[in-house]
């Protein structure tokens, strides 16, 4: 099956389990495709066991096993899907939160990893290094998901920024971070980081050098479209700064998601407001919603039909379950120290711990570099904890977030 069979298969598939999801189960749209994807996965796996020659399950591992997930979307639809989240959110609000984002983004995540790190070495024998590893891919909350779900909660502004911004940053540093472990935990089959002094110039390298990028393609695509006033072209031209610009970055070997999430920020308010007309930016908004609706649409069927690259043991499912506690509680701590270390100096509004907690999404890009790691024989353990908890984070804390926010954040957030 050809790259245009495989995509043509996908979005049939993601606009069926869409139909299926508004008639029936109505539930938000990404997730719903993403509960059908997995309930037709199940069946399917099911009737593998209950019937004798059954084996169309075969015939789905082996389309799954020609999508490459992980390329798929590290290399493929993760910088359109950050350059359209980060088109959405205004410099002038993240101004407002940068001292949280910024925290949460850094020492948040090295707390998570670290936390992550520990006690899943201690809970199954692995490695520290290769556990940390682990604790890396699932630290991040996926930007792509948390987005998804923001559309849907309702919540307030100045949480929906903090909760946006943070996930938006906090992939693009976990991605580098986790490269940099891996360099250290599998030197033998990596060829980033060896040795610690390697591994501070990679993610210097990496983080620095991803930001500069994105800020100054960015700049000169606004620049650029100072001078046109021709509302397809200048849609155009972003397209062409998400695609051209990601794949610039990794050829460059700096960080793709930091420089996306920094030339859409930067196109998105200071692109939209000096440099198109009204008419250029209802058409530019309205492209990169729809190319980011379809997308997440497509991403979380794939997350669902992902089930036949995970070999599910008891044991693994356990061990999975566990790592859904351990990824909330680290969650927890990378959200309150944050907070606690501002609280001096500004007012936060009743509940944001628990609901920047219960918010921290976990999606796709965990699963994308579980999968992109070298094999091993901790390989198959990490894979099914990572899918684990990415399926009870979308669909549990996805669907219960708003709810949760009604209850405890009902007071005004204060900046």
């Amino acid at each position: 099956m050809d790259i245009l069979q495989l995509t043509s298969l996908l979005i049939v598939l993601a606009g069926l389990f869409g139909a299926v999801n508004y008639l029936l189960l109505k539930l938000p749209t990404a997730i719903g495709i993403l509960v059908v994807s997995l309930i037709a996965s199940m069946a399917i796996l099911a009737l593998d066991l209950l019937i004798p020659g059954f084996r169309i399950d075969d015939e789905v591992r082996s389309v799954v096993g020609n999508i490459a997930f992980s390329d798929a979307l590290l290399e493929g639809m993760l910088g359109l899907l950050l350059f359209a989240g980060a088109l959405h959110v205004k410099l002038s609000d993240l101004r407002e939160q940068w001292r949280v984002v910024a925290l949460m983004a850094t020492i948040g995540v090295a707390l998570s990893t670290v936390i992550i790190g520990t006690a899943f070495s201690w809970l199954t024998g692995m490695p520290f290094l290769i556990a940390l590893v682990f604790g890396s891919l699932i630290s991040p909350t996926d930007p792509v998901a948390v987005l998804g779900v923001l559309r849907e909660a309702d919540l307030k502004k100045s949480l929906e920024t903090k909760i946006a911004g943070e996930s938006l940053f906090n992939d693009g540093v976990a991605y580098v971070v986790f490269l940099v472990l891996v360099g250290l935990a599998f030197p033998q089959g990596d060829d980033h980081a060896s040795g610690l002094s390697g591994a501070v110039t990679l993610f210097f390298q990496e983080a620095l050098g991803g930001a500069v990028l994105g800020v100054a393609l960015g700049w000169l695509t606004f620049r650029l479209m100072r001078h046109i006033d021709d509302y397809s072209l200048e849609v155009l031209l972003t397209l062409g700064l998400a695609f051209g610009g990601y794949q610039l970055a990794v050829w460059l070997h700096v960080s793709a998601p930091i420089m996306a999430v920094c030339a859409g920020l930067l196109i998105g308010d200071v692109g939209a407001a000096r440099g198109m007309s009204e008419e250029t930016r209802k058409y530019v908004d309205a492209f990169w919603k729809l190319i980011d609706e379809i997308l997440n649409a497509v991403l979380f069927l794939l997350i669902g039909i992902e089930v036949f690259a995970v070999t599910f043991t008891w044991d693994a499912f356990q061990t999975g379950l566990a790592a859904i506690v351990l990824a909330l509680f680290a969650r927890l701590i990378a959200v309150a120290v944050p907070v606690y270390l501002l609280k001096p100096f500004r007012t936060f509004s009743p509940g944001v711990v628990q609901i920047m907690t219960w918010g921290g999404i976990k999606g796709g890009i965990s699963v994308a570099l579980a999968l992109s790691l070298p094999d091993g024989e901790w390989k198959p353990l990490i894979l099914t904890a990572t899918y684990v908890v990415v399926i009870f984070s979308i669909v549990v804390q996805g669907l219960t977030i708003a709810k949760l926010a009604a209850r405890v954040g009902s007071e005004p957030d204060l900046i």
